[in-house]
């Protein structure tokens, strides 16, 4: 067991973000955060690499890449390191944030479920519901 709660390595959500950007928050099953950060990578790139950093050889390839990625101006590169740190620290707080096990709720005296939210026998120390664990209170 890894003593996440998710199951989800909040390592692995910041080394698959800093892959490629949204890859960590695939990971995580967060499919719209993971498009959005997809399509906000997409468009910087295509509004910061202006169209003298793109080469005419009509086909992607290294060398391609290469020379745009040459090309590309100061203030472009720095817009792209900044947005893939930004999706980086996304990525591993929202792992971290599901991996961390919530308390048990008690309110007027009832004991609720941290993970479905309904009331709960206060006998069990497992939910009768959707049988994850629950504090006793003792």
């Amino acid at each position: 067991m890894n003593g996440h709660r998710s199951g989800k390595r909040p390592w692995l959500a910041a080394a698959l973000a800093l892959l490629y950007p949204g890859l960590g928050h695939a990971y995580l099953r967060e499919w719209l955060r993971a498009l959005t950060w997809f399509a906000l990578t997409f468009a910087t790139v295509a509004l910061a690499l202006p169209q003298s950093a793109v080469p005419d050889s009509g086909g992607v390839s290294l060398d391609a890449v290469m020379s745009a990625t040459r090309a590309l101006p100061t203030e472009a590169s720095v817009a792209i390191f900044v947005l893939l740190v930004l999706n980086t620290v996304d990525a591993y707080r929202l792992a971290r944030q599901e991996s961390r096990p919530e308390e048990t709720v008690v309110t007027d005296g009832e004991r609720r479920c941290p993970n479905c939210g309904r009331e709960t026998d206060a006998d069990l120390e497992f939910c009768q519901w959707c049988t994850e664990p629950v504090e006793t209170g003792e």
